[in-house]
């Protein structure tokens, strides 16, 4: 699970920032450590909240491609605050907290337009501290445990743009099995897996070919198509079913949904269904994915064309312990300031689960948790405080300005 993510200088974040998944209210410290399975992020348009996203998007990507994409003379590609002359060539820095079989780990890295400057990696066993490695520039530093692992001897293929963790994934003798890594290795092959392989970023796919592919791809997988098809039909938007086909000579295939006529089934294909539709099968999908294997989704813009009805549905199945039996994480950022409200009784998002996003007059964003505000458990309603400012993170908008601005245009158009 994720615990926490740390990041600075990126995009509209220029100083450091922290998203803390671990429970505020009802907390005992002696209790093991158990993360939200749900953080929404809030926000004004242009506040910052999809840069978050980005950054630990960032982060995964670096993790699993760091390696691959280094060549010689070129530095890591980045995404500095650029509204600061200073900060533009000043270091990235990105770290997470992770429970991997029920120990802490914490790994992170430092980076420039030139090379990495740092990268760690420690695990908390019996939640004392132990080194995995440590690296400045080229030099490494290993723990004690680390120190007679066969992974050190990969530090010298290191790239100064690349990860060591992505290489020494990569690198992993023989694609040993588990029982055969040695405890060192075992940690940096859990790691990556769990940054690279386990996190799913939702992208609106946009392609009709690449709706095609990628839907034929999904509802042609028996492990997803039935729960995903469930979904759909439980949404009451129509729909009976959906198929795909794939014909063993054609590269893309074909996905019908399917919708009850005055006298029979009526097929349609992806260029009569309505956006709202399609996006919903994509995060259907994904979620799926996600709840089966255990993991972190992430999603901006959730409640892009979607009812606020089904946008909470969907965030309900990460909070459900018969949906979500792995603990699989969500983080989106969405405008639906309804998911601050409940549902059947059930807040959507519990205080501890709700963030926020703003931006301040030298254009740097700030993200900060609601339980800053101290919101009372019941009877404060949080959908009217946020629409009402109490929270900040809302535009400031003027009626009056707006209405200056389309009288000016009408009289220039008038003259």
């Amino acid at each position: 699970m994720l615990l926490s993510f740390r990041f600075a200088n990126h995009r509209s974040f220029r100083d450091e920032q922290q998203l803390n998944l671990l429970p505020v209210y009802d907390a005992d410290g002696e209790a093991p450590l158990e993360a939200v399975t749900v953080v929404g992020i809030f926000g004004a348009n242009a506040s910052g909240k999809s840069n978050v996203i980005d950054a630990f998007g960032y982060l995964s990507e670096m993790v699993g491609t760091s390696d691959r994409q280094s060549e010689p003379g070129v530095g890591p590609a980045r995404r500095p605050f650029r509204l600061d002359s200073a900060t533009r060539t000043l270091p990235s820095h990105y770290a997470v907290d992770l429970l991997i079989d029920g120990v802490r780990h914490t790994y992170g890295f430092t980076v420039d337009s030139d090379r990495i400057l740092e990268e760690w990696l420690y695990t908390y066993p019996k939640r004392k501290k132990r080194v995995v490695f440590e690296r400045t520039g080229q030099d490494f530093h290993w723990g004690e445990e680390s120190g007679r692992s066969n992974a050190r001897k990969l530090a010298d293929i290191v790239a100064p743009t690349a990860l060591f963790l992505s290489v020494a994934a990569r690198f992993d003798p023989q694609r040993s099995t588990d029982s055969e890594r040695d405890e060192t290795t075992a940690i940096l092959h859990n790691t990556f897996s769990w940054l690279w392989q386990r996190v799913s970023r939702d992208r609106h796919i946009t392609s009709a070919r690449s709706r095609t592919l990628i839907y034929s791809t999904w509802l042609s997988d028996p492990a997803i198509y039935p729960a995903v098809a469930d979904l759909l039909r439980a949404a009451d938007i129509g729909l009976k079913g959906v198929r795909a086909e794939r014909p063993e000579n054609l590269d893309r295939g074909q996905v019908h949904f399917l919708h009850q006529g005055t006298a029979d089934d009526v097929s349609f294909d992806i260029a009569d269904e309505s956006s709202g539709t399609l996006r919903l099968l994509e995060l259907a999908a994904r979620a799926v994915m996600v709840l089966e294997e255990g993991g972190l989704f992430l999603v901006d813009e959730i409640d892009a064309s979607l009812h606020p009805l089904l946008t909470a549905s969907l965030v309900q199945l990460f909070q459900s312990p018969s949906a979500n039996k792995r603990r699989a994480q969500l983080v989106f950022t969405t405008h639906d300031a309804t998911l601050l409200g409940s549902l059947d009784g059930d807040d959507v998002l519990e205080r501890d689960q709700v963030w926020f996003t703003s931006k301040g007059g030298d254009g740097a964003s700030e993200l900060f948790p609601l339980a800053e505000f101290k919101p009372r458990r019941q009877g404060e309603n949080r959908q009217k405080r946020y629409l009402n400012g109490s929270y900040g993170a809302i535009p400031e908008v003027s009626m009056r300005v707006f209405e200056q601005a389309l009288t000016s245009r009408t009289d220039a158009d008038a003259k």
